[in-house]
Formats: C-alpha cells, sequence, structure tokens
C-alpha cells in the first residue's frame, strides 16, 4: 500500500535527528548519504522541486567566473521549473538576499550604478539602482542586518559576514517553520537548515585550518629569528 503524502512526511521527519543551534554546530545532525536516504521517501515531484532548490541556492554549485547576468538567468530558468510555492516563495527571498549582498559587494569595490537591471533578482533591484549611494541601499529599516554587513566588508571581516549572513537566513527558516511540523514544508526547513549547517561546519573547519597554518608560520618565522639572532646572554656563563 502506497502511503499518503502526510504519513509519508511524518515518517521522514521522525527519522531525522534534532539539529540544534547553527552555531554551536560542530557536524551536520547526520550524513549527506543518510539525508538522501531519508529523502527517497518524498514524492516524485516534492524530490525534484527539492533538489532544484538546493542545486540553486548552494554557493558552491555555481558556476565559477559566470557573471551576475548570467548567474540571475541560471537561476531564473531554474526557478520556473519549481512547482511547489513554498519553496518558490523561499528561493526567490534567498535570491533577494544574494543581490543586496552583491550589490554591497559592487559598490565596496567601487563600481558604479549598474545599467542593466538583469544584475540582480527581485523586487529590490530597481530601489538598489536608484539609491545605489546612500547607506545601506536606503533599506536598514527592511533589513537591520545591512549596516552591520556593510561594516564587515568594510572591515574586511569575511568570517564575521559570512556568520552574519548564514544568521539571517537561519532565522528566516526559523519564522517559516511556526505551523509547520509534519508536512513537507517541514521537510524544507529542515534539509535547508542542514544545508547551512554543512556550510558553517565546513567553513569554521577551513578558517580553523587557515589559523593553524598562520601560527605555525609564525613559529616558524620567530624559531628562524632566534637561530639568526641568537640571544647574547647565551655565550655567557651559565
Amino acid at each position: 500500500m502506497t502511503l499518503a503524502h502526510p504519513d509519508r512526511h511524518a515518517m521522514l521527519l521522525s527519522a531525522l535527528p534534532y539539529h540544534g543551534p547553527l552555531f554551536g554546530a560542530t557536524q551536520t545532525p547526520l550524513s549527506r548519504i543518510r539525508l538522501n536516504q531519508r529523502l527517497s521517501l518524498l514524492e516524485p515531484d516534492e524530490a525534484r522541486d527539492l533538489s532544484e532548490a538546493r542545486r540553486l541556492l548552494e554557493w558552491a554549485q555555481q558556476e565559477p567566473g559566470g557573471t551576475d547576468a548570467q548567474i540571475v538567468r541560471q537561476a531564473r530558468r531554474i526557478l520556473a521549473g519549481i512547482e511547489h510555492p513554498f519553496i518558490q516563495d523561499l528561493v526567490t527571498w534567498r535570491l533577494e538576499l544574494r543581490t543586496l549582498v552583491a550589490a554591497l559587494r559592487h559598490r565596496h569595490r567601487g563600481e558604479s550604478t549598474p545599467r542593466d537591471r538583469h544584475w540582480g533578482h527581485g523586487r529590490w533591484v530597481g530601489h538598489l539602482m536608484r539609491h545605489w549611494n546612500e547607506p545601506s541601499f536606503a533599506l536598514e529599516r527592511a533589513f537591520p542586518w545591512l549596516p552591520q554587513a556593510e561594516r564587515h566588508l568594510r572591515d574586511g571581516a569575511a568570517g564575521e559576514l559570512e556568520r552574519l549572513l548564514l544568521g539571517v537566513v537561519w532565522e528566516r527558516l526559523e519564522r517559516l517553520s511556526d505551523g509547520h511540523y509534519l508536512d513537507f514544508e517541514a521537510v524544507v526547513i529542515y534539509v535547508l537548515r542542514w544545508d547551512l549547517i554543512a556550510r558553517w561546519t565546513t567553513y569554521e573547519g577551513r578558517a580553523a585550518l587557515a589559523r593553524f597554518d598562520t601560527l605555525v608560520e609564525q613559529a616558524l618565522t620567530g624559531y628562524e629569528g632566534i637561530q639568526m639572532h641568537p640571544n647574547s646572554d647565551q655565550s655567557g656563563p651559565a
């Protein structure tokens, strides 16, 4: 007997471990292989929409070297093929957030107002172009995190900017989870949270490795300095 949709979703969610807070995580709550095994309970149309959304939202899968316009065109093609309205709305919001961050980066590099509206996605593109030279694009009330993102970018604090943006998305998923417990939307939220945890823990690992390499380099430099410039006391009595 084929399970009805609600039963499939309840069974799937009951098999998924609690994820906990984002920034307290040291690893994903379950492996990618295990997660994909659980997601096999989804209906084909649900699995397809979720897969397309993840493919679009995972930054690591964006084509390297592509222009903003090329990425936006690709995103719109994928978005047009997603049928579930909840996923459509969520992906649209994420693309709009990415457009805001892209605008910050372009302006930080000293670039002038884009002439082509196809550089970004969503309802804020025209506003960004009209308010390009204003602090936070005059959007700090709609997006309270923008001034802080701008400061992190100006200070070169890549890690802090990454943490801020991941936190913004996590909080959005937290709000969307209200009222969704054993349905497909709850599955979508869980999986996208899993993706955020995977991204954060990978980033933390890379950052820790970079810090370790820096410390080793500093230690070796200090050791070489001692060898080249021995302490004058070493030549005296013990």
